[in-house]
């Protein structure tokens, strides 16, 4: 491990997030994207700009990937992003006869841009930090990123989320290093911004499936290194 933080790649990365973040969002810089999808994309790349910059600038290897420590791609596709999509559009359309792929899949993308800079990048640079500073630094600047800054119940509750989220999906990105991972569970307060019965069961049901699963592959990762420092 590292022992010291580059404070100037992360300056640096979140300059460059952050001012991307006020063109995409607070100017007419994209009144003229025609598709709402790519609008919505565009508006979340800001980190993975930033990050792919610091990453090049200060020769920096990236310790996240989309596959992560699993043996193949296709099964934190399979598990974090094909089964909410299976999920959620089957429960809407049986219940509304409508299926909103793109949106779904947008917030996927978006949380996966995302991602890549908060996890990906700031994370894993702060790795040197005790735990509980490493996570109030990323919750900070996350939240500062979003350029809300209204003192208002709401706003608060949002700025705890963000703790909460960094915690959390920083412990995922610890066990996994795979940004699908992580993407997912991000995107878990963006797949039910408003709560009712059937959204209640489909988060619950998410979240149980994600965390007995990755309770699963630590016990087999556990039970791997055993049998290896056996052999050795």
């Amino acid at each position: 491990m590292k022992n010291k933080v580059n404070y100037l790649a992360i300056l640096t990365f979140f300059i460059i997030a952050i001012a991307l973040r006020y063109l995409t969002n607070k100017t007419d810089l994209l009144s003229n994207v025609p598709s709402g999808f790519i609008k919505i994309i565009l508006q979340g790349i800001s980190p993975t700009i930033a990050a792919m910059t610091v990453f090049a600038v200060f020769k920096i290897k990236p310790i996240l990937t989309l596959k992560g420590n699993y043996g193949h791609i296709l099964t934190p596709f399979l598990l974090y992003w094909t089964l909410p999509i299976v999920l959620i559009l089957g429960v809407e359309y049986g219940t509304k006869g409508t299926i909103s792929f793109e949106a779904i899949s947008a917030i996927l993308i978006y949380g996966l841009l995302e991602e890549v800079g908060w996890r990906g990048f700031l994370q894993q640079q702060l790795k040197p930090l005790p735990e509980i500073l490493n996570i109030f630094i990323v919750a900070i600047l996350w939240f500062v990123w979003h350029l809300n800054f209204d003192f208002t119940s709401s706003n608060l509750l949002f700025f705890g989320i963000l703790i909460l989220g960094s915690w959390g999906i920083g412990k995922v990105a610890n066990h996994t290093y795979s940004l699908l991972a992580v993407s997912a569970f991000h995107s878990l307060n963006n797949f039910f911004p408003e709560m009712n019965t059937i959204k209640v069961l489909l988060l619950l049901s998410l979240i149980s499936i994600w965390v007995i699963a990755l309770i699963i592959r630590k016990k087999q990762q556990n039970k791997e290194k055993a049998i290896g420092v056996e052999y050795n």
